[in-house]
């Protein structure tokens, strides 16, 4: 899938929880929370005992558990809408 392809997947689907998997093989799941021309920002699934969803801070009142992460639309090698949350 092109970038344009991944872009526009990822503008209509903000808000719901996806599976990404980069070109170095790292799987992230979350919440897509906004979209860029470059980048899609997902929200990790929190919970747990760091509060981090992926090690990175704590509880921000914006974002919900953890930060938001940035992936770039090169790295991202699969995007998969998750159809539900466990």
């Amino acid at each position: 899938m092109g970038y344009h392809n991944y872009y526009h997947k990822c503008r209509q689907g903000v808000g719901r929880p996806v599976e990404i998997r980069t070109s170095r093989g790292a799987v992230h799941r979350g919440i897509i929370h906004q979209v860029t021309p470059n980048r899609v920002y997902i929200r990790p699934f929190g919970g747990g005992g760091d509060l981090g969803g992926f090690g990175y801070g704590g509880f921000n009142a914006g974002y919900g558990w953890g930060a938001a992460n940035g992936f770039a639309f090169g790295a991202i090698t699969s995007l998969v809408f998750l159809a539900f949350l466990w």
